[in-house]
């Protein structure tokens, strides 16, 4: 369900519709339900990945092709791309540009790090030249490579010229955009990894805001 409707925002980033919308009207299909139904940048944690891999295993061993559960894999490695792919189309080049990673555990209300997207994402942002400060209320200790992790969101933001949201901790939903933007690099963009932001204060503050699956670039 987790990458069915992932893929369904990115057919709605192709033409414009809002997975919002269209996540609530499956959900009200009692058969499906509204459970992961969140669009975003993937699962990760101890479980729903090493499992999936592991079931996949056992079909090879016994000579399945089980396709639908490969592109299962595939879809939510895919997603931890997104982030990278819109900076990079945003700005003509990412090297030295700060880039402030919010979260680095696989979901909120836990110091688990395991198969986390933002270990993803880290190395990648770093690969194209970006500077990284990343932070995490209660993350456990991670190697992040040239990134730098700081004390406070503050310190991630300050003089950023996008955020990334990778862990939707109550921190980031509740945050202070206004002051965030006043830190921040001119014309900031907050990719919004988990679509757990309100895009309509962050437009106000006068951010770029992009999301997984909700309609286009907006400007305040």
């Amino acid at each position: 369900k987790i990458s069915f409707i992932n893929e369904i925002a990115n057919l709605c980033d192709c033409i414009g519709a809002d997975i919002d919308d269209v996540a609530r009207g499956i959900g009200l299909d009692k058969r499906i339900g509204s459970h992961f139904l969140n669009a975003g940048i993937g699962y990760g944690g101890s479980c729903f990945p090493k499992d999936t891999r592991a079931l996949d295993f056992i079909a090879t061993l016994n000579g399945y092709d089980f396709d639908l559960l490969k592109s299962v894999i595939d879809v939510n490695n895919r997603q931890r791309l997104l982030p990278v792919i819109h900076l990079a189309k945003a700005f003509p080049d990412l090297h030295r540009r700060k880039v402030a990673v919010l979260g680095l555990s696989f979901k909120p209300h836990t110091d688990d790090v395991r198969e986390s997207p933002a270990l993803d994402i880290v190395p990648l942002l770093l690969q194209e030249g970006a500077r990284v400060a990343c932070y995490d209320p209660i993350a456990g200790n991670v190697e992040l490579g040239a990134a730098v992790r700081v004390d406070t969101v503050w310190e991630a933001l300050d003089g950023a010229s996008a955020a990334v949201l990778t862990t939707e901790w109550q921190e980031f939903r509740d945050l202070d955009w206004s002051r965030a933007r006043a830190l921040m690099a001119d014309e900031p963009i907050v990719f919004d990894g988990r679509n757990a932001l309100d895009r309509e204060a962050l437009v106000s503050a006068g951010f770029r805001y992009m999301a997984v699956g909700r309609p286009g670039e907006h400007r305040g």
